[in-house]
């Protein structure tokens, strides 16, 4: 799923009130949903039945199993989409090819952007959403307990003690995540410093003698899931590292932190527990 954070981006939308009159005054609107965390977010809000076409990995709730697969980051099939009859393409812009959002786009497809760039972020998409589909009442309900959960986390998080790490994204080829990144922002919100957090790129590759040289105090690997499993690193072999002198080593649920939905603050309070816990170990050793 990493491969979607690097696909071309494409500054296209559509203003919610049309969709919305729709949605109250004649029939369902049919949704086709481009990314996970879009039919995650809808489902979230009572309005998971819009959707009538989705792309692979979107596999939350268990129902949306079920729904007609029309592509992946790869790609979509544009016959399959005109076959649905949708009266809305959600994309998500940083993750979806830009060729084919410009021609869902030209075939008269009405298209909306998800774009969130902030972990509040997420309450304000629910609420749009909710407007497409006339759910108002629902999401309003869904986007206040997360930002209710969200200011909770924050503040369990005050005055906590700065710890480094490093966010094994991916490890053939290894890459990581910068400052400007969505995982940042997740990592900080739990005080911790990311060593790679002044690279000039979003998602840069690295090597080991890279994360040697930042001597991170804590590895945070995340479980991704993947048709090809990535080659586990062996770290052992690089005891000069204070996370692996130390062993610690957290292990992150990736469906839940790399999806802009509410389950996130699940995978972000499960994070910063686990960060909690070695926070405390590092302490002791020093």
């Amino acid at each position: 799923m990493f491969k979607a954070f690097f696909i071309g981006l494409l500054f296209l939308s559509v203003p919610g009130g049309a969709l919305a009159e729709q949605a109250e005054d004649s029939k369902k609107l049919r949704i086709i949903a481009l990314a996970p965390h879009i039919v995650e977010n809808l489902f979230a809000i009572g309005a998971g039945d819009n959707i009538v076409g989705t792309v692979d990995y979107a596999d939350y709730p268990a129902e949306a199993k079920n729904i007609e697969r029309i592509g992946g980051y790869y790609g979509v099939s544009l016959e399959k989409i005109l076959a649905l009859k949708p009266d809305l393409v959600i994309a998500w812009k940083s993750g979806n090819q830009s060729e084919d959002l410009a021609q869902i786009e030209r075939l008269g497809i009405k298209l909306y952007l998800s774009d969130p760039n902030t972990i509040a972020g997420v309450a304000d998409e629910l609420l749009t959403f909710g407007e497409f589909t006339g759910n108002v009442e629902q999401s309003q309900q869904v986007a206040n307990a997360f930002i209710t959960k969200l200011q909770n986390i924050k503040k369990q998080q005050q005055g906590k003690k700065i710890v480094t790490a490093f966010y094994q994204l991916w490890s053939e080829p290894m890459m990581t995540v910068g400052k400007n990144t969505w995982i940042n922002q997740l990592i900080e919100t739990c005080h911790v410093s990311n060593v790679f957090s002044d690279s000039t790129t979003d998602y840069p590759q690295i090597s080991i003698e890279n994360v040697i040289v930042t001597k991170p105090q804590i590895i945070i690997i995340p479980d991704e899931k993947s048709k090809t499993p990535q080659p586990v690193v062996n770290w052992q072999k690089w005891p000069e590292v204070p996370a692996v002198k130390n062993d610690q080593f957290i292990s992150v649920n990736a469906d839940l932190l790399h999806r802009f939905t509410p389950r996130m603050l699940d995978g972000l309070t499960d994070m910063c527990d686990k960060i909690d816990a070695s926070r405390k170990q590092i302490k002791s050793t020093q």
